[in-house]
């Protein structure tokens, strides 16, 4: 079987949209994706491969994820989201686990925003679990497990509760790296969607230190005239 599927993988392949993508993620040297490899396929097609090749078992999983090849990888994950949504709780809590002990292979902003939401905070919400493990996540050194941190709460959102979105994002104020300012930004984004008025309690207190990208995310939807006041403090 995976054989088959590095198969399929390699004749959706697309060369000159590789080159593209190469550029767009950021894979030159010093850059947050360097070295990442791509072939050039689709997330479309990309998911589709991952529902054909969805029963993989996690070992096979696992080499994909190793994959030096963006698609590979991202393949992989989707399989993952298949298998968590389709999963009975038991198999739910071994997808979580497995996602989490390899999380720093979620190695782009696309992996973990394509599959955090669906498995982390999927895991956390419907379990009713403690969200410490988002905390810690928050708190690493690696650029990765804290997007994981950020991103995850969305599902939390959508939900419309936005306290843990509140508090990872408040973890982040200081982080340095502008891919955590915008996954800030747009979680609170998120959040003022589901209330407008929680959103601009956080940005009272906050938005004279967040880094201004954060900033920008955050009161993207807001009309003209007050997001000038913000931006003016």
């Amino acid at each position: 079987m995976l054989r088959a599927l590095r198969l399929d993988l390699k004749r959706s392949a697309n060369p000159a949209k590789a080159k593209i993508l190469c550029r767009f993620f950021k894979t030159g040297h010093g850059e947050y994706g360097a070295g990442d490899k791509f072939l050039g396929i689709p997330v479309p097609e990309s998911r589709q491969i991952a529902k054909k090749y969805r029963a993989l078992p996690l070992s096979e999983v696992e080499q994909l994820l190793y994959s030096k090849i963006h698609e590979v990888r991202l393949t992989a994950l989707l399989i993952l989201v298949e298998q968590f949504r389709n999963g009975a709780p038991a198999e739910q809590k071994k997808i979580y686990d497995f996602y989490l002990k390899n999380a720093r292979q979620v190695n782009n902003w696309d992996l973990v925003d394509l599959t955090a939401p669906k498995i982390v905070g999927a895991h956390l919400h419907l379990f009713n679990e403690n969200k410490k493990i988002l905390s810690q996540l928050a708190r690493s050194p690696n650029l990765w497990e804290r997007r994981i941190a950020i991103v995850s709460t969305l599902f939390n959102i959508q939900r419309g509760e936005l306290k843990t979105s509140l508090k990872i994002a408040k973890l982040l104020l200081g982080d340095r790296h502008d891919l955590i300012h915008k996954a800030v930004g747009w979680m609170l984004r998120e959040a003022g969607k589901r209330s407008l008025r929680v959103e601009e309690e956080f940005l009272r207190l906050y938005h004279k230190i967040m880094p201004r990208v954060m900033l920008r995310y955050a009161i993207e939807r807001f009309p003209k005239a007050k997001r000038q006041k913000y931006l003016a403090k």
